[in-house]
């Protein structure tokens, strides 16, 4: 790992306190066209790039803004409003940069949200699931080279990557609002392009249920930090091959409206809820 990386981290971090922001227990992170509003906003938004060593890459449907919510009492919470990729064109280390922010920050519980492709014929567009583990199929790993020893051990168990006691909250909480929330693998690819008809064959043969770009390398990154990870995946269309229709991003965009009212919902209710941390 670039050793400039790790300075700006600690430089990023001397820049939120120099905000005066309070630090966060919970972060959030959103996805394509995922940026609900979950509450009363403590401080911000600012900019995602303040933070970053880098330039910000746009992105349609990631506004890359960052700002701290309270929804309930001492609990400051981190909210990224659109991530980074690594089609984009950053490294691993680059694009797990905000999730180790928050870490190094505090934040002991990570929700992720993402948009899917999905890989089960019944699924449709808007329907939510819960990952419960993922294939990293990216070609990329944050944790390669020498890292700080507080980032974690060299070789982390990944056994409870997506932690079991939040799923079964996220479960509940789906369950008192009537929203269906069934678990599911997350297979994570480098992008941008979607996948072929027969790389979708080849996902249902791993156990894929759902198929993204993202997420998969801030969980790699994120666990071994210490920080619980939850994450809501949002099926934005029948991947390539399940459907005549060809796939596009603008589609992506269309699902996440109209899953945004559930989500929001599901999200504010973890949110508030004391046995979140």
């Amino acid at each position: 790992m670039d050793e400039d990386l790790t300075t700006s981290l600690k430089e990023a971090v001397d820049r939120w306190d120099a905000l005066g922001w309070a630090r966060p227990k919970v972060a959030v992170v959103s996805g394509s066209g995922l940026a609900v509003d979950l509450g009363e906003r403590l401080h911000g938004p600012v900019a995602l790039e303040y933070f970053l060593p880098f330039a910000v890459h746009p992105v349609e449907g990631h506004p890359h803004a960052v700002e701290v919510l309270l929804p309930a009492a001492d609990r400051p919470v981190l909210y990224q409003r659109g991530r980074l990729h690594s089609y984009q064109g950053y490294s691993a280390h680059e694009t797990v940069f905000p999730v180790r922010l928050a870490a190094l920050l505090g934040a002991r519980v990570l929700i992720l949200t993402n948009a899917t492709g999905g890989l089960r014929p019944e699924q449709r567009p808007g329907d939510l699931v819960l990952v419960r583990d993922h294939l990293n199929l990216t070609g990329l790993n944050p944790l390669r080279g020498q890292l700080p020893p507080e980032w974690g051990p060299r070789f982390p168990d990944m056994t409870a990557a997506y932690d079991p006691r939040l799923r079964a909250l996220a479960r509940r909480h789906a369950g008192a609002l009537g929203l269906p929330l069934p678990e599911g693998v997350y297979a994570g690819l480098a992008g941008p392009s979607y996948e072929t008809p027969a790389e979708v064959r080849m996902l249902q043969t791993l156990g894929g249920d759902v198929a993204g770009m993202s997420t998969v390398l801030e969980v790699t990154a994120a666990h071994p930090m210490g920080v619980r990870c939850l994450c809501l995946s949002m099926v934005s269309n029948p991947a390539a091959g399940l459907s005549d229709a060809p796939v596009v991003h603008a589609d992506v965009l269309a699902a996440a409206a109209t899953a945004a009212a559930g989500l929001q919902k599901l999200l504010g209710a973890l949110l508030a809820d004391p046995e979140l941390l």
